[in-house]
Parts: structure tokens; sequence; C-alpha cells
């Protein structure tokens, strides 16, 4: 699947709750991780895809090409256990009063990082791939995935959450990687 990025303004949309988790649903949220795998990330949205709904994938576990994930978190070089989490309809119950500021990207803005302050842990509600309400309690860098995939089905991005500076800048480096691309095209 090829990953949306900036300026779509799919990107900005809310997107459609899901009113079943069918086969249909299921074969998306697997073409979405091996999309995100490939890509690779931590998070994929179904926005991020073109798709208009309120599904996101992730996978948080350190595993090659995420260097630093790699590094932080598999320091003795154990075997590396994928551990995928499917969401539909995911909606935040709980966020801690306890933030944590730290370097965010994103695949639909590739190449830009920045840093963004969230609450450190918080409980998500959501359909799992078999249709069945689960709730979640994640922490550190789970909590920010989960908030930052969430973000993308309400139509924010991590630059949404910096300073109007910050952002500005960015934007403004963005357009100008557009230009050059459109140049040398």
């Amino acid at each position: 699947m090829k990953i949306i990025t900036l300026p779509n303004p799919i990107l900005k949309k809310k997107s459609n709750p899901i009113d079943k988790v069918d086969n249909k649903i299921k074969k998306l949220m697997d073409e979405m991780l091996n999309t995100m795998y490939k890509a690779p990330g931590i998070g994929l949205a179904a926005p991020q895809i073109g798709i208009n709904k309120r599904l996101i994938v992730m996978d948080t576990s350190p595993r090659p090409g995420l260097k630093r994930y790699q590094e932080e978190k598999n320091e003795k070089k154990e075997e590396i256990k994928p551990n995928p989490i499917q969401m539909a309809n995911p909606e935040l119950t709980w966020v801690s009063e306890k933030k944590e500021t730290d370097e965010e990207g994103c695949l639909s803005i590739p190449g830009i990082m920045g840093d963004v302050t969230r609450p450190s842990s918080c409980k998500v509600k959501y359909l799992d791939r078999n249709g069945e309400s689960k709730e979640l309690l994640a922490k550190g860098l789970l909590a920010r995935c989960v908030q930052h995939e969430i973000d993308h089905v309400n139509g924010i991005l991590f630059i949404d959450r910096m300073s109007k500076t910050k952002k500005d800048i960015i934007l403004r480096k963005i357009k100008k990687q557009q230009k050059e691309k459109e140049q040398t095209t």
C-alpha cells in the first residue's frame, strides 16, 4: 500500500467509525501491518493509506530497521518477537496527568522529527480483530504511539502538537522539499 504524505488533505480529515470488524477489515488490518513493517514504522493509521476509517495498527517491539528502538530496548540482542496490535474505533478513555516530551516522526511526514509532549500513559478502548471490545493500558513508547495514531484518525498530525513557530518552520521545509522534487521530475 502507498503511504500518503503531506499536503494530502485526507490527513487532516476526521475518520469515520467502523460498523463491524468483518473479513474485509481484517484483511485491511493485515495489509496495513505489512505496509508499516516495510516502511519501517511503529504505527500506521488508515488515513495514511487514503482510507477514511477509524483503524490503526502498531508494533513498538524492537526490530531491525528501527535503530533507535533496537538500541534502547534490545541491548542484549535477544530474539526479536513481533507484537502487532490492531485497533478498530480506538478511543482514549483516560490519560495520565504526568507528561513526557520525546521526539516523534511520522511516515506521512518523511524526514521530519520533532519533540512532542504527551501524557506518559493512557487507556484506550477499541475493537480487536475479532470485533471484541477491549481496553488497553499503555505506558511509555506504546502510549505515545497509541496517542499519535489516534490523532491521525482525528485529523491531527504530530506537528499540530508543536509550537506555531516550530510547525511553520517544518511546513516551510516540506514546501521547499516538494518544490525541489517537482523540479527534478
